[in-house]
């Protein structure tokens, strides 16, 4: 970024959506905007507020660093530490996955279901940033939430943004494998789980974003993606209430896999598919059988 020209904000964006657009980045213009506000401390929106201001010293060297790091598939929300989902900000780290809006499918079905419960209790397995959780007890006052992990570094990435969302008083935070840490004597009126669900041999053809950098047993489930999947449907109806339900985030190919999974296991009924906003099925859904 040397030259005898000012380096306005202008000038940096363009300069580095050319770059990053040189380098395979899939969504340089977004990218480029989201680094140069978080090197600048400003909102997005400012940007254009301050096209024409010369970016001093210290912010072209923190952008020029992001760049570099960027160039190198490093994640945007690592490199600035957050992303967004469902219109709040989740704080992350490479100890857990990035929060995608594929999810926000789920948690848009989860509070939907909540709603006849009153006080609902909730079961979030996997929870990693704690999306799911804390967003659905932050969209319903009245819920109690568990969440569980396998990872403790996840765990207090977890809880820190359960109390940046003040929701850490109606939120346990729990660590363990799936069901482990819990007692079937105190079941759920709802289990939801983005699981991992990546067959191993695909993982050498994903993003190099997310290969990577993200954390590979956050994603990897078994030869065809449905080995965690397979546990859940089996465990969870000893961990639900009667006519309680079971959701689940899925790849929209394995859609048919897991409708056959839930249909063998007696215990559930009313089993269907949530499309995602692109059309496809990304939840499955259902419901434990009347005692």
């Amino acid at each position: 970024m040397s030259s005898s020209e000012p380096w306005t904000i202008r000038r940096i964006l363009e300069w580095t959506i050319g770059h990053l657009t040189e380098k395979t980045i899939d969504t340089p213009r977004l990218d480029a905007e989201i680094l140069l506000a978080h090197a600048c401390g400003c909102q997005r929106i400012e940007l254009y507020t301050r096209y024409d201001e010369v970016l001093g010293d210290k912010p072209r060297g923190v952008m020029r660093e992001l760049v570099k790091r960027r160039t190198k598939f490093e994640p945007v929300a690592y490199l600035v530490g957050y992303r967004e989902f469902f219109s709040l900000d989740f704080r992350v780290t490479p100890d857990v996955l990035i929060p995608r809006p594929d999810t926000e499918t789920l948690v848009l079905e989860l509070l939907e279901l909540a709603k006849p419960f009153g006080a609902p209790r909730i079961l979030d397995i996997g929870t990693g940033t704690g999306c799911i959780a804390i967003t659905t007890a932050v969209n319903n006052r009245a819920a109690t939430v568990t969440a569980v992990d396998i990872s403790p570094p996840a765990l207090k990435v977890a809880h820190a943004n359960a109390v940046q969302h003040e929701v850490a008083d109606r939120l346990r935070l729990l660590e363990g494998d799936l069901f482990a840490p819990l007692n079937p004597a105190e079941p759920f009126d709802i289990i939801a789980s983005n699981p991992p669900y990546i067959a191993e041999q695909e993982w050498e053809s994903l993003q190099p974003d997310v290969r990577q950098h993200e954390p590979r047993q956050a994603l990897v489930s078994g030869s065809d993606g449905l080995d965690i999947i397979r546990r859940l449907i089996k465990q969870s109806p000893e961990f639900l209430v009667p006519d309680g339900h079971l959701l689940l985030e899925i790849d929209t190919t394995q859609s048919d896999a897991v409708r056959r999974l839930l249909e063998a296991e007696s215990a559930f009924e009313n089993i269907r598919l949530i499309n995602d906003l692109t059309g496809r099925p990304r939840v499955a859904v259902a419901s434990k059988c009347r005692e």
